[in-house]
């Protein structure tokens, strides 16, 4: 096999530095404005790391050692074994060409085992291109995505290979956060541990629609023509489930710091270590089951404090249950305090004329003996107030409406244990969570989704907000190879002479 000197085998990148310096070192270049100059450079600079790349692609090509035999993984062997079969890579530099041995056989698929040793992707597109795409794609619009691609690379990327690039990029969310041996953030002494879960609707396809949805929208009939009427709706949204694991540093509070709506205000518990997930194809429960995983795994000996933060939602709270007692866990479940706050507003618009100056100490002085841990008392109120003669009926069904909140989630009102202890009582992080990591991106002007498009967005979204996305892609491109590239030849095999 014929040796290649390193000043023989990159000639062509070293003629490409050379004309780089010598359009430098050029009076055209002396006169131009150092913005023209980054542009030309980035661009010159750019084909000179393509050009390096693919005399290193060459030069491994020429030193490519012949094998007597390879199998792929059929399990046939091929004992013919052809130089020069080459392939596009288009990579973050540009588009190269990957030249290797090609090892054949009657009626079998070619075997290349140097595509193992690159890891390279049976499409065109390289990691590092994939990489950038389904970053692009998480955080902005599949054009902006695309346009940074091709800005970046040289190379032209569409949408539908973006999305594609995106869903195949995303696939190994489950395994990564499933593997052992992660370590979880660091805790305080003292901290307790916080979960809370919640959906978020998307704009999806017609396709993409859960079966009663499609059942109701095949049967809506337009109202009128030209316009939507109240309660009609241009799309069809599909609930996202999304969940949030984070410590808590506790903060004890008082009733009254929570309603004082002056600047002295004490700070409220912090949050930290935030871990989130968001799923639009599993189920409410898979995502409570995942949420509840990922707390497990902070605290398997038990010796934290639990608590879930909850909307009220009563398919959520049982589903945190039922996860909680599978794993043998005590967990304290407090209801959103705003929650409560609206629907206090609802009965307090029913009882007093609009824009009393009446209903606002009204809300406060019932918010107050929630607080204080008399919601049973603030309810039977609410029915006394509901009850008296001149309400109209639709307003004394809303102000009941209220008291029967109130006493249903009597359970989950432990606010006087929260404030106490220092727990939160709102359901701010995942509120923010469903904004961040669905509304912010999910919800682009004109955007529709197909469910495998839109899962990917939302893995993809998870990892960057969890701080694990190069740590993600280390993993992803491990189980790439092992997808793309199992055992093909033969240990046994022998060199050729």
């Amino acid at each position: 096999m014929t040796e290649y000197a390193p000043d023989a085998a990159f000639a062509r990148s070293q003629q490409v530095h050379a004309g780089i310096e010598e359009w430098l070192a050029s009076p055209a270049a002396g006169g131009l404005e150092h913005a023209v100059l980054e542009d030309e450079l980035a661009a010159r600079g750019r084909e000179l790391m393509r050009q390096a790349l693919q005399d290193h692609l060459d030069l491994r090509a020429a030193r490519e050692q012949r094998q007597e035999q390879a199998a792929g993984p059929d399990g046939i062997t091929r004992r013919r074994a052809e130089r020069g079969h080459s392939r596009p890579l288009a990579t973050v530099f540009g588009q190269v060409t990957v030249s290797r041995i090609a090892y054949r056989a009657p009626g079998a698929a070619n075997v290349h085992p140097a595509d193992a040793e690159l890891n390279l992707p049976p499409e065109m597109h390289s990691h590092g291109v994939r990489k950038l795409a389904a970053s692009g794609a998480a955080h902005g619009s599949f054009e902006h995505a695309c346009a940074d691609v091709t800005t970046r690379t040289g190379s032209r990327l569409g949408k539908r290979q973006c999305q594609e690039l995106a869903r195949r990029a995303a696939r190994d969310f489950a395994g990564f956060y499933a593997r052992s041996g992660r370590r979880p953030p660091p805790a305080a002494p003292g901290d307790v541990l916080a979960l809370s879960c919640d959906g978020k609707g998307i704009v999806v396809l017609p396709s993409a629609m859960r079966p009663d949805a499609a059942r109701r929208a095949g049967k809506a009939v337009p109202k009128q023509d030209g316009r939507l009427s109240r309660g009609e709706v241009r799309n069809r949204k599909r609930t996202a489930g999304t969940g949030a694991v984070f410590n808590i540093t506790p903060v004890p509070r008082t009733a009254a710091a929570i309603l004082d709506p002056g600047p002295g205000r004490p700070p409220g518990p912090t949050a930290s270590g935030k871990w989130v997930t968001a799923s639009i194809t599993s189920d409410a429960a898979t995502v409570v089951a995942d949420v509840l995983a990922e707390a497990d795994r902070r605290d398997p000996g038990r010796q934290r404090t639990w608590i879930a933060l909850a909307d009220g939602n009563k398919h959520q709270i049982s589903r945190i249950q039922a996860e909680a007692a599978a794993r043998g866990i005590t967990i304290t479940i407090i209801c959103d305090f705003i929650h409560v706050l609206e629907y206090l507003w609802k009965a307090a618009w029913c009882l007093f004329p609009e824009a009393s100056p009446g209903a606002g100490p009204w809300v406060r002085a019932h918010a107050a003996a929630i607080l204080d841990g008399n919601a049973a008392a603030v309810a039977a109120a609410i029915r006394d107030q509901a009850a008296r003669p001149g309400l109209s009926a639709a307003n004394r069904t809303t102000a009941t409406r209220t008291a029967d909140y109130l006493d249903n989630k009597a359970p989950y009102l432990h606010y006087p244990q929260a404030l106490a202890a220092g727990w939160p009582i709102s359901t701010g992080v995942i509120e923010g969570t469903c904004r961040h990591l669905v509304k912010d991106r999910m919800d682009i002007t004109g955007a529709r989704w197909g469910l495998d498009t839109a899962e990917a967005i939302l893995k993809l979204r998870a990892l960057h907000a969890n701080g694990d996305f190069d740590a993600y892609w280390k993993y992803h491109l491990q189980q790439e190879h092992q997808r793309n590239h199992p055992s093909r030849h033969d240990d046994s095999h022998t060199l050729a002479a």
